[in-house]
């Protein structure tokens, strides 16, 4: 019997659009690979595949993960990424090292390193805050996938309030960044902590506004009201 993840791949090629694989090619400035397929369709491919492996042990699952990042196919990543956070209740700190090796040797576009952190790293981190420190690391990184990666690990948990003081240092470190996908990962981490803590974030804009790119800024700002915006805008 084939593998799963020979399954897996017959089905996305048998549910590939070559004008969408095209258009999704052009739409990223970095080369990426791809099927070329709705994203929830890939995930739909993936989780019908989930009840055959689910109660297998979590290290089995995580190598069919590795796998499927190993291919360099955007949609075999978010099945990666999905497949790992369906794993959350069962993470450990010894885990870490997986997430990151993911990180470091596999991501290569932001569609896949956003899925990976926002609910896999992300919970991984709200359950074990003190590997915070951790991506304080990746913010120093020569990497732009890993830096990035130290901003949107932290997209969910500043939305619900955390880590706040966590934030400000990781946007500091990454604040004068040159490259415009990691601007705007780390603006994207401020606009979802101003979701709880608009007070706070606006007055770290308005400290930095001189010297922040005015990618991030304007993400940064996003969610605020109308006076703020122009407040913080203005020359």
């Amino acid at each position: 019997m084939p593998s799963i993840i020979s399954q897996i791949r017959k089905e996305l090629k048998q549910n590939a659009d070559e004008k969408m694989r095209q258009s999704g090619e052009r739409f990223f400035k970095e080369p990426v690979k791809m099927y070329g397929m709705k994203t929830a369709l890939g995930l739909q491919i993936g989780k019908k595949y989930w009840p055959e492996i689910q109660d297998k042990d979590k290290r089995e699952i995580f190598a069919l993960c590795e796998e499927l990042w190993q291919s360099g196919y955007m949609e075999e990543s978010f099945i990666a990424c999905n497949w790992s956070y369906y794993l959350n209740k069962q993470y450990e700190k010894k885990d870490w090292v997986v997430f990151e090796k993911w990180i470091k040797n596999y991501v290569s576009n932001w569609a896949s390193c956003d899925t990976l952190c926002n609910h896999t790293i992300g919970s991984f981190v709200a359950m074990y805050p003190e590997f915070l420190k951790n991506l304080k690391q990746w913010a120093k990184s020569k990497n732009r996938w890993v830096k990035r990666a130290s901003a949107v690990t932290l997209i969910i948990p500043g939305r619900h309030g955390k880590f706040l003081k966590d934030i400000f240092e990781i946007a500091d470190i990454l604040l004068l960044d040159a490259d415009d996908l990691v601007q705007k990962g780390y603006g994207w981490m401020l606009k979802a902590a101003s979701e709880s803590h608009q007070k706070e974030v606006f007055a770290y804009v308005m400290k930095n506004k001189t010297r922040m790119p005015r990618t991030a800024l304007r993400y940064a700002i996003e969610k605020m009201p109308k006076a703020l915006k122009v407040k913080a805008m203005a020359k």
